[in-house]
């Protein structure tokens, strides 16, 4: 989703054309992977992070392309809502400094895109949803205004035939209607990639499902919706239900969502775009006027463009990607499961554990997949989402367990040896895993900061709800410039 999209309507010729496409590009695909064209010498990590725009006050800036204009970087592009943007960091290797180079960067890029933004009176602020977000900011009028998006809410809401229905219980309890699909905006994440060869995709794949519910309880950052408390990590409900195509009736015949954790563990990438070519009609049946079989037979390397654009409609929370750079085919598993923030440290503390662990996990002779099903998987994804650092997950010989004691006894000590084998340097071992490592032992990451910080000035005040929010963010936002990760941050 990317890449610019212009039509703006489709015939049912055009989707007959798009579908004989899409299999045709996964014969392709099944042909590459049986032949090993994939480039792996050098394997590559990256990083993506969404950011929100604020003003003064910390309420949302509808200023994306006024920003945009303003910092003039190409590392940073629009995303779904008028309030959103997203930095693109270029991929590097983790060895040799490359955490630090990747923290060095993104600061660098962020405050001088900070600096600029002033300029248009706005602020950046990462994290998973802005709490200061009302009702009235997610009009259909919110869209950014690149034409993708536009049509995607188009192809969403016709797929869906009726409103998008939001109903989050939590803390508090939220029910809402939307005519399109701007709540989705709220949702800000990151988004970390690592390349691996086709012979361990499926291993570094499962692995990372194994882990997404740890991820997420550890990093939890959207506690508020729209004024609601409700899960520690509510961008994960709501990024479902935003995106829905499906009816209740088609939910009741078990139709899979667009945004899915998925059902089974695999042996093979091929199963993953296998599976989104038979479970999912297309949104946007745009085609490219490449053969890709033609392409093939004569040496080159096909882009495969409607498969890549299908699989950028399907919103795994790790997600398969087929690439080309410099003519050269390669695949990355996208891990999409963390909200952005809440500091540039937080992101790569998480980074490196993310990294460390699958690398560890991916290469046991004993797969941990083999040894728990997938749905009591997807039952900690859930159980972290909604409770954040306090969840309780189940994990192979040690059944159901406080997250945090898992991750200090069990989980730190796999990703340092991870981290080790990817030749991360010792000083950003030590220093990247010990701020997870002071989370959970003071059971103190985004999630709970905002919490709390919240209820001290709405529970302690006069302050009505939307302004003890805002209070809330504008401490939030001086904290984020200051790089120190959250579990040190004051409650004030």
């Amino acid at each position: 989703m990317g890449d610019e999209v212009a039509r703006h309507e489709f015939t049912r010729e055009d989707r007959t054309r798009y579908r004989t496409k899409v299999r045709r590009c996964l014969d392709v695909f099944a042909r590459m992977l049986r032949e090993s064209r994939f480039e792996f010498d050098r394997p590559m990590t990256g990083l993506e992070i969404e950011l929100n725009l604020v003003d003064e006050a910390g309420d949302p800036a509808m200023r994306n392309a006024e920003a945009l204009e303003a910092i003039a970087d190409p590392d940073f592009v629009t995303e779904l809502g008028q309030w959103n943007l997203e930095i693109n960091v270029a991929p590097r290797q983790l060895t040799a400094g490359g955490i630090t180079e990747f923290e060095e960067t993104v600061r660098r890029s962020l405050n001088e895109a900070e600096h600029k933004a002033r300029g248009v009176d706005a602020h950046m602020v990462m994290i998973g949803i802005l709490p200061t977000l009302q009702a009235k900011h997610l009009a259909l009028d919110a869209l950014s205004g690149n034409p993708r998006y536009a049509l995607l809410n188009e192809q969403v809401l016709a797929a869906r035939g009726e409103d998008i229905q939001i109903a989050i219980s939590g803390v508090e309890k939220l029910q809402m209607t939307a005519d399109s699909i701007v709540p989705e905006g709220a949702c800000t994440s990151t988004q970390f990639h690592l390349q691996v060869s086709p012979d361990s995709f499926a291993s570094y794949w499962n692995a990372a499902q194994a882990i997404a519910g740890v991820q997420v309880a550890v990093g939890a950052n959207s506690p508020f919706l729209l004024g609601k408390e409700l899960w520690r990590e509510t961008r994960i409900a709501l990024f479902q239900q935003a995106t829905d195509t499906r009816s209740d009736e088609l939910k009741e015949q078990g139709v899979r969502p667009r945004v899915w954790f998925g059902e089974r563990w695999i042996t093979s990438i091929f199963d993953l775009f296998e599976e989104n070519v038979r479970y999912f009609p297309a949104l946007l049946p745009i085609c490219d006027e490449e053969d890709p079989l033609q392409v093939l037979e004569r040496g080159d390397t096909p882009s495969l463009a409607e498969l890549r654009l299908h699989n950028g409609t399907i919103y795994r929370w790790n997600r398969p990607v087929y690439d080309v750079v410099r003519d050269q085919p390669h695949l990355r598993v996208e891990n999409r499961v963390l909200a952005a923030g809440p500091t540039v440290v937080d992101i790569l503390a998480n980074g490196a554990f993310y990294y460390g662990l699958v690398r560890m996990l991916a290469e046991e002779e004993r797969p941990l997949w083999s040894q728990m099903s997938f749905s009591a998987a997807e039952e900690n994804f859930v159980s972290g989402a909604k409770m954040g650092i306090d969840a309780q997950v189940y994990w192979p010989g040690l059944g159901t367990v406080p997250v945090a004691e898992l991750v200090l006894r069990r989980l730190l000590p796999l990703a340092h040896e991870g981290l080790v084998k990817l030749k991360v340097e010792q000083a950003e071992r030590d220093r990247l895993l010990g701020v997870i490592e002071q989370r959970c032992l003071t059971g103190v990451n985004g999630a709970t900061w905002q919490a709390r910080t919240f209820h001290r000035h709405y529970d302690h005040s006069a302050l009505d709800r939307p302004e003890a929010l805002r209070r809330m963010l504008r401490t939030y936002r001086d904290l984020m410039h200051s790089n120190e990760p959250v579990h040190t941050w004051p409650v004030s």
